[in-house]
């Protein structure tokens, strides 16, 4: 098991423990719209998957394999986190559809880019951008989980 793994896999804990004591016990007395939002905004953020693709963010020898595909994910689940942000701020009837295409594509996104980084041994290529996953990916593994735990609920009135 490689360093970035281990940061991953330890991060992914913390964040999980935050989400267990803080937040998930807290859930059923939220408003759907109050949990989303802020995930959603932390979401908008993922253009900075784009790292990926600067040089001097990583280092020369980055795959492409990886880099590409994790760059162009991460920005197409920020574009679909703006969509469904501004549908749950609007109250839109499609917000919860839109919530629902989010969360799906981004944790996709984030397990193709677990799965292409590790086939094609990028760990030694993020220079910088390093922060990456090991921090940042796995607070978004957590606050997919609580989207999908919203998503899950039966609320009543808009999302």
């Amino acid at each position: 098991m490689n360093i970035l793994t281990v940061n991953l896999v330890f991060s992914t804990v913390v964040f999980a423990i935050a989400a267990r004591l803080y937040l998930l016990p807290r859930l059923p007395a939220c408003e759907p719209a109050t949990v989303v939002l802020p995930i959603l905004l932390l979401h908008a953020l993922r253009h900075l998957g784009l790292m990926f693709l600067a040089p001097g963010a990583v280092l020369a020898g980055l795959p492409s394999q990886f880099a590409l595909p994790a760059a162009l994910g991460d920005l197409l689940a920020a574009l679909l986190a703006l969509l469904a942000l501004a549908a749950v701020v609007a109250k839109s009837r499609l917000a919860r559809p839109l919530l629902g295409l989010f969360n799906v594509v981004g944790s996709l996104d984030l397990l193709s880019a677990i799965t292409l980084a590790t086939a094609f041994e990028a760990a030694p290529f993020m220079g910088p951008a390093y922060w990456i996953p090991a921090f940042w990916v796995p607070a978004l593994i957590v606050t997919h989980y609580v989207i999908f735990v919203v998503l899950g609920k039966r609320w009543t009135g808009p999302l």
